[in-house]
């Protein structure tokens, strides 16, 4: 031995430790022999049986026939219940008892008595001993027990009883002298007889034992402490005392371990949760033994540890703790599928509170199944043959081990059962045609013992499967791509690639949440890792139930993965980079080979060829090794194994689930001699197993990897057959049973092996025809999956641009006639293709008319292009502006177009490159791009500050006009110092080139805005602006009335009254004019306005609307702007023009805000209290009475206006006929004059002629007085 013992059931080293030789046993240990026997008060007989080896020296007859289910009572045995005893000394080397440990952190449990009194205790258990102090010790004297704090004893905890109760007749098995059989009577009260008290126990087990027995358990025996074993389940169902009495006895009692409060209960806790115990004391350990045992068994071996992926991490804990039974993992083959439910399993089992986890397969599922648990009793039972094997017992000593009670004790314990299914499309067909009948029942089930299901699955066998569930027990995941938790970047990798949070619709599939019902997240939330072609996590309504998705790794899982693996960058393309099967395949290739050089990025294609040969070298090497061969022979015998393989696949084809039966493997890889033909030898069905390339999968065998199954079977498959049985003759008149949708996959590589054998040509001409099928009927399933997998697979999707074309355009016509679009082609493929970014807009260019108008439900083609844009925006912005030249109307929306819907995305998504979409727009020379920009102007003005100072100082003529042109538009908007610094050093550049003359105007303007350069430019842009510089915007000056009054206003007056003054222009002045915000300055502005239209009358209609445009405006600023627009609207209705005042009445007499409202109605009222002018106070009444407002009000306005119309004939005249046309053309009015006539007439006699009563009575269809 060694100086440090080996680690013992805590795992950590004593310290107190020394290993001396055992130093005997003690007198009690050694008393009683075999075969006496002891009555019981009721007379009937007690067996004890000495075995030999036990705790007593003696011989011993044989142990009895039970053999308890862990194998820790004597059927196994006693010299390993032997080694579980822990003998405790006094310092003096005085035996006080026994003990045995607990849990697996050295918790000793022992009687109180065996410590009570001592100040340290000596512990021995084999040829170790430990020593320990009082803080080590609980007592727990009102139970005669104690718990002993003990490190490096190594012994193996023994497992604790969960029943609450031991019946009076139950076997147990005693260490008293030796080990020996007794029974329990029934539970009695005795009393403990500590150091210090007395102790009252209730309902301690009373044992009938031998006389012999009986002896060793007196006081001093040296049995205190011992375990009381179940003779059937080896549990400890007691603790031995030698100090308890009763009235009737003074010895042959046991303190039961029953659910206690403290300490105890905590032990107890511990023990049921890491000591298996089966039969009737199974307990959580025992189920997490049980359950364990397949997922041992049934994952795939690794030789490195898979790269975590936080998204379905974090998605299958929250399924784990939520509150609905089954979650679909859905993903392609290779995508990882059975590596996280292995992670998942193994996290549950080593986690703080280990949960029970059973793995299933769908090839374990029969055709008579009811429910998953018929699967699970049978896998149970298959578990209960090997952990009985382990122990030398058979597999009925475990006892009771259902699903229901495995289920329901897991539950009780507070972590649910969970089972993981993994490819349930293995099923049986007969089970599969009782889909929703087992679906049904397997709910109920998990209902009914709150089990959790998780199944690991494709998504065509979602579809149905999914489906067949009550919607009620899915799972419902949220977004996994949560941008707050990223993959760390490993070291010695470059800049991280914007691609994490993007999805990998290819041969992987694509990872996203999906809901089956609205969509999740608005375009703008797209992480802004995406790429184009990769699928990002776009919103969408996924068309398949309810489930996880899983697809390729993110670009950081990836470089984790490659660096794990020993790939070096640029082995692999881009897209299989990141295919969890490829990278680790590959590996195994670069690890049997490590000093091969990496010739380029290979494909997928190249990965599998070159696994499949290693593969079968090394199944050659192996019979080899058996026949002797070397050298040259072992290559042709590998040559053979391939054959031999693809033999295998090949007969995958036939019918049934794509597996190999056992009849046709043992005749493709025989067990026995093999023939000649494959060169003798033996051992080929066991060289093949090892190996791993095929495995067993319920009474037959499949290839390990799915997706190389399916590539290899591709290989094989009759394409033109395929396809006329599965897409141009289906459902004809003798047809052979339906072919599972989940063996799509060797179609696809079939398809995807025609390109790379006879080209491009020859699959574009076949996609083609799936198209034209697809036409035909758009409910092909066959066409739709695959037209869309293989165009997803395919390493370059440019070859076929014209068959996307024609199938965008397709898809729209499909809309269009309100046929049925495949879900297959949402918008997720269409930004998972493998084309370039110009052909992907190009495409949804073309498909944004087949979006769904809102709220409808449905994935939204412009959407996706959010997404894209969101993800990569330089990338996509470019390409966006080639839709401003697409006019054509959206069918959802029609009152927006291609173009306009491009501005909304451009503008909704700026802030992702907002520098860069300001010169994309410039250089794109478009309407649409400068609309846009002047939007941006008043919304981003910073950023145009920015690119104006940039602009100012390009040698491009077109990027300097550019420059003043938005800088005047952003120039009222520019809020800081820093942004009104770089327009002021942009104007001085201009104005600095001589060239530039033309440009000097609007430099100028710039200028005189900014109060630090308007003293020094005021008066030569005052010039510019009085020699009408179309360069100068006369709203530039209105700044500079605040602070030079009477220059700026007598240039407006010179530019207004100037010969040839007006047009357009004069329009320009006026309403700048109009912009006045100084009360001073109001009422000589009006007045200026108003000696302008006298001047220039043509000017006033133009002129009139556009000004009470911005009276309107500065009135609905409230109360604040009275100062201004009291004393500017009052100077222009004093004496203004008739087309002026008409405007300004419209505008004052219409409801407006309530803010607005006061100023409003006190301008109305000094309006009606100046104006004669039938025109003005008609324009009164038709705002009164088209724009709403109050009822009261309106008929106040109405009256009014009418008094003032009939002082005149032709006022009158107008304003019978303007009531009239009012009642036929807004709704309503008609019937509200009519019952202000009746209500009121003799109000309305002087104001309403008598032939506009009878109109408005025919139009209202109610009596009006005469």
């Amino acid at each position: 031995m060694t100086e440090r013992g080996p680690r013992g059931g805590s795992g950590r080293r004593g310290h107190d430790c020394a290993e001396p030789p055992f130093e005997g046993r003690a007198e009690g240990e050694r008393a009683g022999g075999g075969g006496a026997h002891g009555e019981r008060p009721s007379g009937a007989r007690a067996y004890e049986e000495c075995a030999g080896g036990g705790p007593g020296e003696g011989p011993g007859d044989p142990a009895p026939a039970t053999t308890p289910a862990d194998g820790t009572g004597a059927g196994a045995g006693t010299g390993r219940l032997d080694a579980a005893l822990v003998r405790i000394r006094d310092l003096a080397g005085r035996p006080r008892g026994l003990g045995f440990l607990a849990d697996h952190e050295g918790t000793l449990l022992t009687s109180h008595e065996a410590v009570d009194g001592l100040p340290r205790l000596v512990l021995h258990a084999g040829d170790r001993t430990c020593v320990v102090g009082p803080d080590a010790v609980t007592a727990l004297p009102g139970l005669d027990l104690a718990l002993v704090r003990t490190e490096g004893l190594g012994v193996e905890p023994l497992p604790l009883t969960v029943r609450e109760r031991i019946d009076a007749g139950t076997y147990v098995q005693v260490a008293a002298g030796c080990w020996r059989e007794a029974r329990v009577l029934a539970a009695t009260q005795v009393t403990y007889t500590a150091t210090d008290r007395f102790h009252l126990l209730d309902e301690a087990l009373e044992l009938a034992i031998g006389t012999a027995g009986r002896d060793a358990l007196r006081l001093g025996g040296g049995a205190a402490g011992g375990p009381v074993l179940d003779a059937r389940t080896g549990a400890v169902v007691g603790v031995l005392g030698t100090a308890l009495h009763s009235a009737q006895r003074d010895a042959g009692f046991a303190v039961p371990l029953r659910p206690a409060d403290g300490a105890l209960a905590d032990l107890l806790a511990r023990n049921a949760a890491t000591v298996p115990a089966y039969g009737a004391d199974l307990n959580l350990a025992g189920t997490l033994q049980l359950t364990m045992t397949p997922v041992g068994q049934n994952v795939p071996p690794g030789a490195v540890e898979p790269v975590e992926r936080p998204g379905i991490v974090r998605e299958l804990a929250a399924f784990t703790v939520g509150d609905r039974p089954v979650l679909g993992l859905v993903g392609a083959p290779g995508s990882g599928r059975t590596t996280e439910l292995a992670a998942l399993a193994a996290r549950r089992a080593r986690g703080e509170r280990p949960a029970p986890t059973l793995w299933l397969r769908g090839a374990d599922l029969r055709g008579t199944d009811d429910s998953v648990a018929d699967v699970v009793r049978r896998t149970l039972a298959r578990a209960a043959r090997i952990i009985a094997a382990s122990r030398s017992g058979r597999p009925e000593d475990l006892g009771d081990i259902t699903p229901e009670r495995v289920a329901r004790l897991a539950a009780r314990a507070g972590r649910p059962l969970l089972l993981l299914l993994d490819c349930p499309e293995e099923m049986p067909p007969a089970l599969a045609d009782r889909l929703p009948t087992w679906a049904q029942g397997t709910a109920t089930w998990l209902t009914e013992t709150g089990t959790r299901l998780v199944l690991a699955c494709r998504e065509e066998h979602w579809e149905h499967t999914g489906r067949a569930f009550p919607p009620a027990v899915l799972h419902m995941p949220g977004d996994p791509g949560d941008p707050g938790e990223q993959v760390r970047t490993p070291p010695d990798h470059g800049v991280r690639t914007p691609a994490d949070s993007a999805v990998e619709a290819g041969g992987a599939g694509a990872v996203c949440a999906s809901t089956g019902c609205a969509v999740e997240a608005e375009a703008s939330a797209v992480p802004a890792e995406s790429v184009p072609g990769e699928a990002p996590g776009i919103p969408s309504t996924d068309p398949l139930p309810p489930c996880l998705r899983i697809g390729g790794l993110t670009s950081g899982e990836a470089r984790w993965a490659r660096v794990r693996y020993g790939i070096p960058e640029g082995a692999l393309g881009e897209r299989d980079a990141r295919h969890p099967l490829v990278l680790r395949l590959l590996s195994e290739v670069r690890a049997a080979v490590p000093d091969a050089p990496v010739a380029g990025p290979v494909d997928r294609h190249d990965v599998f060829a070159a696994y499949l040969d290693l593969m079968c070298l090394r199944v050659a090497v192996r019979l080899a090794a058996v026949g002797g061969l070397r050298g040259t022979a072992v290559r042709r015998l590998a040559a053979r194994v391939a054959g031999q393989v693809h033999e295998a696949a090949r007969r995958c084809l036939g019918p049934g689930q794509g597996e190999l039966d056992g009849e046709s493997f043992e005749a493709v890889f025989p067990r026995g001699p093999a023939p000649a033909r494959l060169g003798g030898g033996t051992g080929w069905a066991s060289a093949v197993l090892a190996e791993g390339l095929l495995v067993p999968a319920g009474t037959g065998y499949r290839f390990a990897h799915e997706e190389l199954a399916d590539w290899i079977q591709g290989t094989h498959l009759d394409l033109d057959a395929a396809l006329l049985a599965l897409v141009h003759h289906v459902g004809e008149p003798g047809a052979p049973r339906p072919v599972p949708h989940h063996r799509v996959g060797p179609v696809v590589q079939a398809l995807l092996l025609l390109a790379r054998q006879q080209g491009t040509g020859q699959l574009a001409l076949r996609l083609r025809e799936l198209v034209d099928a697809l036409d035909r009927d758009t409910g092909s399933w066959w066409a739709a999956r695959l037209l869309a997998r293989t165009l997803l697979q395919v390493p370059d999707a440019t070859p076929y641009t014209e068959v996307l074309r024609l199938l965008a355009d397709r898809v729209v016509a499909w809309h269009g006639a309100q046929r049925p679009v495949p879900a297959d082609f949402r918008p997720a493929f269409w930004t998972g293709l493998p084309v370039p970014d110009t052909e992907r807009l190009d495409l949804l260019r073309r498909l944004v008319l087949a979006d769904p108008a809102p709220p409808a439900a449905g994935d939204r083609y412009l959407d996706a292009v959010a997404g894209l844009l969101a993800a990569a925006p330089t990338v996509v912005q470019p390409l966006l502006t080639q839709w401003f030249a697409d006019e054509r109307p959206l069918p959802a929306t029609p009152h927006a177009t291609v173009a306009t819907a491009a501005q909304a995305l451009l503008h909704t998504h700026r802030h992702g490159a907002l520098d860069v979409l300001i010169e994309v727009l410039v250089a794109s020379a478009h309407r649409r791009a400068d609309e846009l920009l002047a939007v941006l102007a008043e919304e981003e003005p910073s950023a145009l500050c920015r690119a104006v100072d940039r602009w100012a100082h390009d040698e491009r003529t077109a990027r300097r006009v550019a420059a003043v042109a938005f800088a005047l538009r952003a120039a009222p908007h520019a809020r800081s110092d820093a942004d009104r610094e770089l327009l002021r050093y942009a104007a001085l550049t201009l104005l600095a080139r001589p060239a530039d003359r033309t440009l000097h105007g609007a430099a100028l303007a710039l200028l005189v805005r900014d109060p630090r350069s308007r003293d020094r430019h005021l008066p030569a842009a005052l010039r510019h602006f009085a020699d009408g510089d179309p360069q100068f915007p006369p709203s530039a000056l209105v700044p500079a009335l605040t602070t030079h009054p009477e220059p700026v206003l007598e240039a407006f007056r010179a530019r207004l009254c100037a010969p040839g003054a007006g047009g357009p222009d004069t329009a320009a002045v006026l309403r700048s004019l109009t912009q006045v915000a100084t009360p001073a300055l109001t009422r000589r502005v009006a007045a200026l306005v108003r000696e302008a239209l006298r001047l220039r009358p043509e000017t006033a209609g133009p002129v009139a609307g556009q000004v009470a445009d911005q009276v309107e405006r500065r009135l609905e600023e409230g109360p604040t702007a009275r100062p201004v627009v009291l004393p500017l609207v009052t100077g222009l209705l004093d004496g203004g023009p008739e087309p002026l005042r008409a405007a300004l009445a419209t505008v004052l007499a219409a409801p407006g805000s309530p803010a607005s409202r006061p100023l409003r109605r006190e301008l109305l009222e000094f309006l009606l209290a100046r104006e004669e002018d039938p025109s003005v106070l008609l324009a009164v009444l038709h705002a009164a009475t088209e724009h709403g407002g109050r009822a009261e009000e309106a008929r106040g306005l109405v009256h009014r206006t009418g008094l003032l119309l009939v002082r005149t004939p032709e006022g009158a005249t107008r304003f019978d006929r303007a009531l009239v046309d009012i009642a036929r053309h807004v709704p309503g009015f008609a019937a509200r004059m009519a019952r202000w006539l009746t209500e009121a007439p003799d109000d309305w006699a002087a104001v309403v002629g008598p032939s506009t009563r009878r109109m408005i009575e025919s139009i209202a269809g109610v009596r009006v007085p005469a």
